[in-house]
């Protein structure tokens, strides 16, 4: 017997990217469809790539009957996903993509998102979503949190690491590219092809970018102590992907080993041979996070290298693995597709 499925906020990218992913579940059976301004269209038509789908028509979600439904995706706008979520009713599970319950610390959450949480007897509840480092609690949650993608990126690097205490907890640099799908579908000046086209620059420079909150919360959790790290991200001109360049201090064997045997029997992070360093054309579109590791030339130092595809590993992919462990399904389920190449 398959699962009912609601996707709100399906319109968006992170909303398509389920779809398409649910498709060829198995397990799943997608009974409603939320959009704001495109509800009453047909999701072939918002999304043309998805034609060939018998796909239930947009609706606004005051609309949706969630009587029978077994999970929701809400791939909604944080402040938005709070409120929405604090109305469904206490037998539905939720997995939900954006930042409204990834901070376990409500003032952290004002200070970084500027407003204050209409919904903390949620948070109370929410479970992290780094699959591989959160599963069991994941398995018996009602509310699962999305990561950030970049967050993500930097965590499959780095945990491993911090909890063996190979590195130097002072000595993190975080350099990160990231494609523009990242930035969510919504019109923007500075994302037309004619402002972001052979170019790449960095923003949120200096330590302003709201994933460095989910860095602060985890890292330090991992360490028992206050872990902070240097990070810089920056736009491509490329519409998926995240490529995470980290420099630490430590030896280089050791660090990879330490990543080899933390990861070995994860179905979807590799750890690559010592010295081979991953790119995001040999993750687009998978739900696969490639590790690499390099010794420096400068002796005790060492780069750590990750990719994934931001909208796949980075959110919906990973959030249908998390929707896998809650319904009790296998956690690969309809996850296991090769990545796209060329």
């Amino acid at each position: 017997m398959t699962k009912n499925i609601v996707i709100l906020g399906a319109s968006g990218y992170t909303g398509a990217e389920l779809v398409r992913l649910l498709a060829t579940h198995g397990g799943m059976t997608i009974v409603a469809l939320s959009a704001d301004r495109k509800a009453g269209q047909a999701m072939g038509d918002v999304f043309p790539h998805l034609r060939h789908l018998d796909l239930p028509v947009l609706q606004k979600i005051e609309t949706i009957d969630f009587a029978g439904v077994d999970l929701v995706f809400c791939a909604l706008p944080h402040a938005t996903s709070q409120a929405v979520i604090k109305t469904l009713p206490a037998s539905v599970k939720v997995v939900d993509l954006s930042a409204d319950f990834r901070l376990r610390d409500m003032a952290e959450y004002e200070k970084w998102y500027g407003k204050g949480h209409d919904a903390t007897d949620l948070q109370a509840e929410a479970v992290y979503g780094l699959t591989e480092f959160y599963r069991e609690d994941i398995a018996a949650a009602r509310l699962v949190a999305g990561t950030g993608c970049n967050a993500a990126t930097g965590q499959y690097a780095l945990r491993p690491l911090i909890e063996a205490g190979v590195i130097d907890l002072d000595q993190i640099i975080i350099d990160l590219k990231t494609g523009v799908s990242g930035a969510g579908r919504s019109l923007k000046e500075n994302l037309l092809h004619a402002e972001l086209s052979e170019g790449a620059h960095a923003y949120a420079v200096g330590g302003t970018h709201r994933h460095l909150a989910e860095f602060d919360q985890e890292f330090s959790a991992i360490a028992g102590r206050p872990v902070t790290v240097q990070f810089t991200p920056h736009l491509l001109p490329a519409n998926r992907g995240i490529i995470a360049t980290v420099y630490v201090h430590g030896d280089a064997q050791q660090i990879y080993d330490t990543l080899q045997a933390a990861y070995v029997d994860e179905a979807f992070v590799e750890t690559l041979p010592m010295g081979q360093h991953p790119s995001t054309r040999h993750v687009r579109g998978s739900n696969f996070c490639h590790i690499g590791v390099v010794a420096d030339r400068i002796e005790g130092r060492a780069i750590v290298i990750a990719a994934l595809d931001n909208l796949t590993k980075g959110s919906s992919g990973q959030a249908l693995q998390n929707a896998n462990l809650m319904l009790g399904l296998p956690e690969t389920q309809g996850l296991m597709m090769a990545p796209v190449f060329p």
